[in-house]
């Protein structure tokens, strides 16, 4: 277990805390290791049916060390391709591998493959103080967490360009403004807030919010009469699942429903 890596479950939201502030959380190949097998046990627990990633002081991430590239220098082509495999892109598999809404709380600074942890989740929700830039291009490197295939499809393709080629800092209202991040908080209520949308999020029928996405993403790469089929194919699963059915009582009762996610 690395020890820049906190996590807790309340209320069935996990929350898995980057804690290497006076390196701007940037990643360890420990922390990736930890933060993966965290990843995995968390996306099949029944105790847990939200996951929330932040940092801690007043960076969200930063990425890579820039403090190791220098190590890599002597390595071959192949050593290179092995390392960004095994190592960071294995997150973003991990991370798209989970069914359960997964949210970045940025917190502060994002920069590099930080931004591309923000975008592989399914919401980023922002400090007010948060600064986001991808710095790839300034350090004569591309993308190699999946950024290049998150931005434009939150952004757009140009946007992504600009922000890619231009390596500028957005600020959080700017991020809001062009879809990159969902919501602004202030500083002191991003946790809060966060936590709160989270909680409520994990109290709704888990089997359903989990086919939402699962439906939207695969939607993203299939044509209409395959994504209507889709919805067909899974119509049946949650008409005839529990929580649909407490769902109808609790409407005619005039009270709350209490989701099992079966």
């Amino acid at each position: 277990m690395s020890e820049y890596l906190l996590s807790e479950v309340v209320d069935k939201v996990a929350t898995i805390r980057l804690n290497r502030p006076e390196k701007l959380n940037a990643f360890t190949d420990d922390m990736i290791t930890t933060w993966v097998e965290r990843l995995e046990e968390y996306r099949t627990s029944d105790d847990v049916n939200v996951i929330v990633i932040t940092g801690t002081g007043r960076a969200f991430s930063t990425g890579g060390d820039v403090g190791k590239f220098a190590d890599y220098a002597a390595n071959t082509a192949a050593d290179i391709k092995a390392r960004l495999t095994e190592n960071v892109q294995r997150l973003a598999l991990k991370v798209r591998e989970i069914d359960k809404p997964v949210i970045a709380a940025v917190n502060g600074i994002a920069t590099g493959g930080g931004v591309d942890v923000a975008l592989m989740c399914d919401l980023r929700f922002a400090a007010r103080s948060a600064r986001f830039a991808e710095t790839y291009v300034r350090m004569g490197l591309i993308p190699g967490a999946g950024g290049a295939y998150y931005l434009p499809r939150i952004v757009g393709t140009a946007k992504a360009l600009e922000l890619f080629w231009s390596c500028e800092s957005v600020d959080a209202e700017q991020a809001e403004r062009i879809g990159l991040v969902n919501r602004v908080f202030d500083d002191e209520r991003l946790a809060e807030e966060t936590q709160a949308f989270a909680c409520n999020l994990a109290r709704g029928a888990p089997l359903a919010v989990r086919l939402v996405k699962k439906i939207i993403y695969q939607g993203l790469t299939s044509d209409l009469r395959s994504a209507l089929d889709l919805v067909a194919s899974n119509m049946p699963v949650v008409r005839m699942s529990a929580d649909h059915k407490e769902a109808v009582a609790a409407f005619r009762e005039k009270r709350e429903p209490v989701f099992t996610g079966r």
